[in-house]
């Protein structure tokens, strides 16, 4: 257990950190599979750049890493393209 009050304010302040990123990381998740589940292309251009920047602001953020941020940004764009 923490003896100092620094201590205990950071177990705190992680805690909600973890929450926020938790939510933060699963909303952009939903958001790519409701995007890769799109059969038509207008709709999916129209959620694209909402779903590029919700990956970018993860990644700003070190909730993933900038590669794997790329790679999905580098992926969807290719399957909107494709359809």
């Amino acid at each position: 257990m923490a003896n100092h009050k620094s201590a205990l304010k950071r177990i705190r302040s992680n805690e909600t950190k973890r929450l926020r990123n938790r939510l933060q990381h699963k909303t952009a998740r939903n958001a790519i599979r409701d995007l890769r589940t799109t059969e038509d292309k207008k709709d999916a251009q129209e959620q694209l750049p909402k779903v590029v920047a919700m990956i970018d602001k993860l990644a700003k953020k070190n909730i993933i890493h900038k590669n794997k941020a790329s790679n999905l940004k580098s992926k969807l764009t290719k399957l909107v393209a494709a359809l």
